[in-house]
């Protein structure tokens, strides 16, 4: 079998900077800070991003290779480059928001694996290859929630989320098993054409069901979230942020890749099923979090409420070829748009857990007055969150809703719209709290990586105000490929 290295190059480029931020952090001398450490590791994390970067931008032509397994086409590179800028941003986010126990060495090498198999999930074109980046994506987290060696709450996230994360893996490679036993192949376009000529066999639905399962709980659906408030509100704000967009996002990539590539042609059976967890999961998650008072608490529910709507796409699928490309591309859209608010949302928490100590609602007593500059963009990215317009949440929310209408499902379009409506209380009550009280503190000191990090989320979730063309640009035009 012939390996193309060239379609691996972005992958095998961050894994790569993963080692060399071990082994140069293992090299420096003792008497060299902690803080020195954490830039260095940082500076060689973003030019191995970077370089993945480039070599993404650089395929320009799809391409193969591992016999079919690991494929580059639009939706891999879209979601490729996705995963870099985010991991960016995170990187920046971790440089100001890092607490000083936490070593940088093992953070980074933790963060660049976790990316690694980021970066290989939405490529993969077959089972074990899928499973395998999966959980590359999976692994390293259990263990960065868990780096603040000090915090009993750390270490209390760190085992939720690792106990979780076995059930679900289990689960997973479970049904795939039978999936493989079944289909007789491993690779997704045999099992695709299994599918289309045997899609009510009992034997299959078993195995979707438990496979959809495992990805229920990387996504944090419900009721497979309940590991998500705690391990967030445990875990270092960057690994929060990591997990709360990466993280779920590559839960998302590999769902898309089974449920538009391999399962089409079944979605009368599990499309129903994903449908109702969209519901549960949205309003669920939107009315816990309107009796938070932790803001990372209140974001844990926000973004399960947050994966209850990006679930709704998929359970679109199977309503005809056209309606399937417009839900896949309102999905991808939608990814890119809260991604660039909540990552933004949690380096304003980092930002504020460093000076005030906490993450409460107290803790933001007039932000708005102490620092215009977070306050403004914080508010910002509550109101793109809760789809309030002219911001680019409006767009993502609505053309979910527009495809939804489109296809038939308008009371999925209207349970979102309701719930859209719910998500503002809260949203709003924070923006509140920065906004109304007097100023509590003095002037308020914003590291300049925290400051960076802010800025370039505002400029994608008020940016798109200004250039809304833009919005048509992020989704591929042309996706997944059928077998």
């Amino acid at each position: 079998m012939k390996v193309d290295l060239s379609a691996l190059a972005a992958p095998l480029a961050v894994g790569s900077g993963g080692v060399v931020v071990l082994v140069v952090d293992s090299l420096l001398p003792s008497s060299v800070l902690r803080a020195a450490r954490r830039w260095v590791a940082a500076g060689i994390s973003l030019a191995a991003m970077a370089l993945a970067g480039w070599f993404v931008g650089r395929a320009g032509t799809p391409g193969e290779t591992l016999g079919g397994a690991y494929v580059l086409d639009s939706f891999s590179l879209y979601l490729q480059g996705f995963f870099l800028v985010a991991g960016a941003v995170v990187v920046l986010v971790s440089l100001g928001g890092l607490g000083d126990e936490t070593p940088p060495g093992e953070f980074f090498f933790l963060l660049l694996t976790s990316l690694t198999g980021m970066l290989t999930v939405p490529a993969s074109r077959d089972l074990l290859l899928l499973f395998i980046a999966v959980e590359t994506a999976s692994a390293p987290a259990f263990v960065l929630a868990g780096l603040e060696r000090k915090d009993a709450r750390s270490a209390e996230a760190s085992l939720k989320f690792f106990l979780v994360g076995v059930v679900s893996a289990a689960i997973m490679l479970f049904g795939m098993s039978w999936l493989y036993g079944w289909a007789g192949s491993t690779g997704l376009a045999e099992i695709a054409r299994a599918v289309g000529a045997r899609p009510r066999d009992p034997f299959l639905l078993a195995a979707l069901f438990f496979v959809m399962v495992g990805f229920g709980f990387k996504v944090s659906a419900v009721p497979f979230h309940f590991w998500a408030p705690d391990t967030y509100e445990g875990a270092p704000v960057p690994v929060a942020a990591f997990l709360s967009v990466a993280s779920k996002t590559a839960g998302f990539a590999g769902l898309a890749v089974l449920c538009f590539f391999a399962f089409q042609a079944a979605a009368g059976f599990w499309a129903p099923l994903v449908a109702a967890a969209s519901v549960v999961t949205m309003s669920l998650g939107n009315v816990v979090a309107l009796w938070q008072r932790n803001v990372v608490r209140m974001l844990a529910y926000s973004s399960i409420a947050q994966a209850g709507y990006m679930l709704l796409p998929l359970a679109l699928v199977g309503r005809g070829e056209a309606t399937d490309g417009q839900a896949l591309s309102a999905l991808l859209l939608y990814v890119a748009i809260y991604a660039a608010a909540n990552l933004g949302a949690f380096a304003v928490v980092s930002a504020v857990k460093r000076q005030e100590g906490g993450v409460f609602f107290s803790d933001f007593s007039g932000l708005g007055r102490r620092s215009p500059f977070l306050g403004v963009a914080m508010t910002a990215f509550l109101v793109s969150l809760a789809g309030i317009p002219p911001l680019a949440g409006f767009f993502g929310k609505l053309l979910i809703f527009l495809v939804a209408i489109r296809s038939g499902a308008v009371w999925l379009a209207v349970v979102m719209v309701l719930n859209s409506v719910v998500s503002i209380f809260y949203y709003v009550a924070v923006a509140k709290e920065m906004w109304l009280p007097e100023p509590a503190g003095g002037a308020f000191r914003l590291s300049p990586s925290l400051a960076l990090a802010v800025s370039a989320a505002a400029l994608v979730v008020m940016g798109l105000v200004l250039w809304p063309d833009a919005l048509l640009a992020l989704p591929p035009s042309a996706v997944l490929a059928s077998p």
